[in-house]
């Protein structure tokens, strides 16, 4: 009842300065809402990686303000750590609520121009079940899932028709729509292709020539969804399944050519990025991605120093390169063979520890950060679940976050996590963000601290054979 007063309070207030407008002709538009249990003081709204504005919390959590000379078009509504993308035209005025514990679950527009938004936002949640459906369906026939994928669309495109049937949409919101359901469509024949190649061979042999006939549609510089994460989800696949594609070309089916984290594999996604995408923010931020990622699983210095030769030598005009060179400082300190023994972690009574005292067996360490609230749950089911099935190994948590070691603690003495695995960094001399890149990365190290693997994923499918190898070597 209370979302449902306060809701009443703040789009009355809408109402009341909208009517002072002439919203044909206007090209201000009016962001307002409320966030429960907010994680910042404030809100983004930002455009093509430039952020137009900032509006601050009040007391009662509420924010609103108005934004100048809007082009119609998709936009990101930032409440840090989260986000997500709304639709926004001249004249629009438009609610948000959220509830920062269920983010995109929870975000509901209201007002006007807010029936776009909440389209893309239950396209959103419908692509994110999809994460499950291709899990199941990659096991299939090409065939039945090219059925399948046409059937999903299908049903994208029949409601969105439907909702132009019941309003007034714009020609321009109706094409940025329909790309997104293409986009989602292309993406799950990209993520298809990859797992039946790796894992289901005589499947792979069998995929019709059809099938990828949609690549001669791709437009790898569509300025309209460049802030669209189904775009970019599709572009980072795209390009994962070619780079495999090729390497297939030229060794043959190798398994060496599935390791996505390797120094060739890295090196030709960079290539593609530079020769396929001119858009300055998607070809940066793409860069920067597979140079972090090239750096982060690098098992040797030259590569390191490869990727950023290789990075310079594409005229990378990002503001990025100053945080991915001290990457690349932390990840020389990682590589295997050093040790890191003397690294000191705080444990749950704020006592100071050495990484090499803290067990007489193998170690396997895994990160996290309290502002991934979502990752950090997925983390701790997988860890749970291998701290079970391998007792010779001690998996343990470091957090890295500065500072909030009360806030640490707290967590940590919540079911279901056990303080007996978990440690702090003690002191942090490098910014947050560019730890926050080895939130997926595990470290193999040995009781003294040698570090004896750190190129492994938390979510590779790999996992398991690879802590296996490491236990045969003990």
């Amino acid at each position: 009842m209370r979302r449902i007063i306060s809701l009443a309070i703040l789009l009355s207030f809408v109402v009341l300065t909208s009517c002072n407008d002439d919203t044909k002709t206007s090209k201000k538009v009016y962001v307002g809402g409320q966030i429960e249990n907010p994680s910042s003081k404030f809100v983004i709204i930002s455009k093509n990686d430039v952020d137009i504005d900032t509006f601050k919390l009040n007391d009662n959590n509420r924010f609103g303000g108005e934004l100048n000379n809007i082009e119609p078009g998709l936009y990101i509504f930032k409440h840090p750590p989260e986000n997500q993308i709304m639709y926004l035209e001249p004249g629009d005025s438009t609610m948000v609520f959220v509830n920062t514990l269920e983010f995109d679950e929870s975000i509901n527009f209201s007002g006007k121009g807010s029936k776009e938004s909440n389209f893309l936002t239950e396209m959103y949640l419908l692509n994110q079940k999809n994460n499950d459906l291709i899990l199941h369906y990659y096991r299939v026939k090409p065939e039945e899932f090219a059925r399948k994928t046409d059937s999903i669309r299908e049903q994208r495109i029949s409601d969105l028709n439907g909702l132009r049937d019941r309003y007034n949409l714009s020609d321009q919101f109706y094409k940025l729509a329909t790309s997104s359901i293409n986009y989602e469509y292309y993406d799950l024949r990209e993520r298809y292709t990859f797992l039946i190649e790796k894992y289901y061979r005589d499947f792979a042999d069998n995929i019709p020539k059809s099938f990828h006939d949609y690549r001669k549609e791709i437009s790898f510089n569509d300025k309209a969804s460049q802030d669209s994460y189904v775009y970019l989800n599709f572009l980072d696949d795209y390009l994962r399944t070619k780079s495999i594609e090729d390497c297939n070309k030229g060794k043959g089916t190798s398994l060496d050519c599935y390791n996505l984290n390797s120094y060739s594999n890295i090196k030709d996604r960079m290539q593609m990025v530079d020769s396929l995408i001119k858009i300055e923010s998607i070809r940066n931020s793409f860069l920067e991605l597979l140079a972090a990622q090239g750096i982060i699983y690098s098992q040797d210095k030259d590569d390191i120093h490869s990727i950023l030769d290789m990075l310079s030598g594409m005229k990378y005009s990002g503001g990025q390169m100053a945080d991915i060179k001290q990457m690349a400082m932390i990840q020389s300190n990682l590589l295997p063979g050093n040790n890191i023994g003397h690294l000191k972690l705080l444990d749950s009574k704020r006592d100071t520890v050495q990484l090499k005292n803290i067990s007489k067996k193998p170690i396997i360490t895994y990160h996290w950060t309290l502002s991934s609230q979502g990752h950090h749950k997925w983390e701790n089911k997988i860890i749970e679940d291998l701290r079970f099935k391998y007792p010779e190994i001690n998996f343990i948590g470091i957090n890295i976050d500065k500072d909030k070691f009360d806030i640490w603690v707290d967590r940590i003495n919540k079911k279901p996590y056990n303080p007996e695995f978990e440690y702090k960094l003690e002191i942090i001399r490098v910014k947050e963000k560019l730890l926050k890149n080895y939130l997926n990365k595990l470290l193999f190290i040995n009781p003294d601290g040698t570090i004896i693997r750190g190129d492994v994923q938390l979510n590779s499918p790999e996992l398991e054979s690879k802590i296996l190898e490491f236990i045969s070597q003990k």
